[in-house]
């Protein structure tokens, strides 16, 4: 089973980059070889919902990069087994028994694996992985593979020790016919192991910490120190959310760092639920059933919809995940600011009202209608934050840092102000810049 999400989620927290700019995967992606790559990809789609397997997986990163463990392969090795072995699936592909490498290529592809084989037999038998509990499944995994007779040739075949003709011509028939699927099964095992290594480094370096996995519906979140990790300079924050309070209603003028939070937050409670270390000091959450947010909530130009109904479409079906008895996290960043101020205020009371009735799931809501936290408050399992500005004389400035209750700072035409807008709309842009 897997954590539910949807693309816009995907999209709000910029787990993949695109042309122009990179994205959560990309910080993560230290991968040495394309399998692990590929094995990485899959695992930031598909997040983890189980209590044991998260703290399994996170507990493994952990031990490994508290070894400062490196990856025991060499790059090269890999291209040259993997091309050796896609090579006959494309002579599958086309129904032909002439082969489509050359003896050059085949015995440099048979002189990869066996020296794969070898290699990971030796790092599963090293002192520090067999020490290591966290990880015993996929090392017995590993044993189990190697223990085959078929491999018994290629475990005492001399390193560097140039094959003769007829030897490889053996090991290529055993490798990419007869033992082809435990080959493939123990080089996903090697990616998975690459995968593992490589997010022990990114923590390393990063100082990212690991988070603890608590059960399923207890709608438990503690944050120490969060901030966004893609961030040259970030200001962290403590949050927490509870059963007792289970929606955080979030206030704070515009350019006060209202978005960048929520996305710290929810990008922390997705990477944690792959097992992944995150940027925070301390963290420990309520295993979820899905997350879904709604920071850059796009026109859906496709089916003629403005953007105010674009955020009635997504507000429904986010009620319709809700109907299911999930554990969800949900995120509205700015919601129904596609609409008038007055509908804006009673949708986003009356929508946020009907969210803290439901106690299994956990909500943060931004907005700037600061009036709608009056009858808010009146509701007990609702909570209030804000980003402040400080004003230094004319100037706004930003502390990006979470304090208790609802804002009323109002800087919007102080900025337009500052900006010379007006000045430049009555006189023209010289005078305005005089």
């Amino acid at each position: 089973m897997y954590l539910q999400t949807d693309e816009q989620t995907i999209e709000d927290l910029r787990i993949f980059g695109k042309r122009d700019s990179q994205g959560l995967f990309d910080l993560y992606n230290y991968s040495n070889t394309r399998g692990a790559e590929s094995v990485l990809k899959e695992m930031f789609t598909k997040p983890l919902c189980d209590q044991q397997e998260i703290n399994r997986r996170s507990n493994i990163i952990r031990n490994f990069s508290v070894l400062n463990m490196r990856f025991p392969f060499e790059g090269a090795l890999f291209d040259m087994a993997e091309k050796y072995l896609l090579a006959a699936d494309e002579q599958k592909k086309q129904g032909t028994q002439q082969t489509v490498l050359s003896e050059k290529e085949i015995s440099n592809g048979v002189t990869a694996l066996i020296s794969l084989v070898q290699q990971i037999k030796v790092f599963i038998e090293s002192k520090d992985v067999l020490a290591m509990e966290s990880w015993s499944k996929e090392r017995e995994v590993i044993a189990s593979l190697l223990l085959d007779p078929a491999f018994e040739p290629v475990l005492r075949e001399q390193q560097k020790a140039k094959l003769s003709y007829a030897a490889v011509t053996a090991y290529d028939l055993l490798f990419r016919h007869r033992e082809r699927t435990r080959i493939e099964q123990l080089l996903a095992q090697i990616y998975q192991l690459d995968v593992y290594l490589s997010i022990a480094k990114v923590a390393r370096e990063r100082k990212f910490i690991f988070p603890k996995a608590l059960p399923k519906g207890k709608n438990i979140l503690r944050l120490k120190g969060v901030y966004h990790p893609e961030l040259a300079k970030p200001v962290s924050n403590d949050f927490s959310m509870s059963p007792e309070q289970n929606v955080v209603f979030l206030t704070g003028a515009n350019m006060a760092g209202k978005s960048t939070f929520l996305r710290s937050v929810s990008t922390a409670v997705y990477v944690a639920h792959i097992g992944f270390p995150v940027a925070a000091e301390e963290m420990e959450f309520s295993v979820l059933d899905g997350i879904y947010t709604t920071i850059n909530l796009p026109d859906n130009l496709g089916i003629g919809a403005s953007h105010f109904y674009a955020e009635v479409l997504r507000v429904k079906k986010v009620a319709a995940a809700l109907q299911a008895n999930k554990s969800l996290f949900i995120i509205f960043d700015e919601m129904f600011r596609g609409t008038n101020v007055k509908d804006a205020h009673e949708a986003t009371v009356e929508i946020t009202l009907a969210f803290a009735a439901k106690k299994d799931s956990m909500f943060i809501i931004s907005s700037h209608i600061v009036e709608a936290g009056e009858r808010l408050q009146e509701a007990p399992s609702i909570g209030f934050q804000y980003l402040p500005t400080r004003m230094n004389g004319n100037i706004p400035e930003y502390t990006y840092t979470l304090e208790r209750g609802i804002t009323a700072d109002r800087h919007g035409m102080i900025i337009i102000r500052n900006e010379g807008i007006l000045e430049t709309l009555k006189h023209g842009r010289k005078r305005a810049a005089r």
